[in-house]
């Protein structure tokens, strides 16, 4: 099953780079379904990889001048704090039996894959819904809507450090619909954001788990590729076209998930 994983690890690589999100939320799936990762640790290896992807996508972004700096750090900073919260407070008050219904015990690791796998059927939603292309070139950061964004960032940052999740599928549309900000731009601040919040949320809650050095660089490695496979892509393909068709295919893995969790 391996193989497959690093097959999907190049995927994670390609959507995040040609849609700024929807990756991230592959990772935990793949290293739990195809390595065989407990859902605890696949949620802090999947902080890592998505970091380190999301960076050489931004750097390709940043470039072209499709990063905004003041937005990333206005959305990003409560969302770090919301990430370090979530992983050293939050997370080592789950118990390992959660709850009973019936014959069924729901662990530590099921309650978060269910967690998990609502949040992809709520991300496809969001991919497959057509939304309006926004084509302003001023980012609007009035008061209010600032605001909205720190309450945005630090809901997304409390995702992140609960399930692993880079959260792309909702900073995008705040950016978007909040901030007014063209959704090219919108992605290439997308990645800055995220990548920030995985490597923090990595590195503040490392020491809870015992790490496969080899194993994360190699997937990470592996997404690099794929980031930069879709970043060529992205000069000939409209992401935005592909996102229905790639929600089609989330929602279907976190059906998936929830039917495994629960009757297998």
């Amino acid at each position: 099953m391996e193989i497959y994983g690093y097959l999907a690890s190049v995927l994670i690589g390609v959507s995040l780079s040609l849609i700024g999100g929807g990756g991230s939320i592959l990772t935990v799936p793949v290293l739990v379904y195809l390595f065989g990762i407990d859902a605890l640790v696949a949620t802090e290896y999947s902080l890592f990889i998505v970091g380190i992807s999301s960076i050489v996508g931004a750097v390709s972004y940043f470039k072209k001048g499709l990063v905004h700096l003041k937005t990333a750090f206005v959305f990003g900073i409560p969302s770090i704090i919301s990430i370090f919260l979530t992983r050293n407070l939050l997370l080592p008050l789950i118990p390992n039996e959660v709850f009973t219904i019936s014959n069924l015990v729901i662990t530590k690791d099921i309650f978060l894959l269910l967690i998990f796998a609502g949040l992809m059927i709520l991300a496809s939603y969001k991919m497959i819904q057509k939304g309006t292309k926004l084509q302003l070139e001023n980012i609007n950061l009035e008061k209010n809507n600032i605001f909205m964004a720190i309450g945005e960032g630090s809901a997304v940052g409390f995702l992140t450090g609960l399930v692993g999740a880079g959260g792309g599928f909702m900073i995008i549309p705040a950016l978007v619909n909040l901030l007014k900000m063209p959704m090219k731009a919108a992605i290439g601040t997308s990645l800055v954001i995220i990548s920030l919040n995985s490597l923090i949320g990595f590195f503040s809650s490392m020491d809870a788990v015992v790490t496969d050095w080899k194993l994360l660089t190699t997937i990470s490695g592996i997404s690099v590729i794929g980031i930069l496979i879709g970043s060529q892509l992205s000069k000939k393909i409209d992401g935005q076209k592909l996102k229905p068709a790639f929600g089609w295919f989330i929602l279907v893995i976190g059906v998936y998930i929830t039917v495994r969790e629960i009757f297998f």
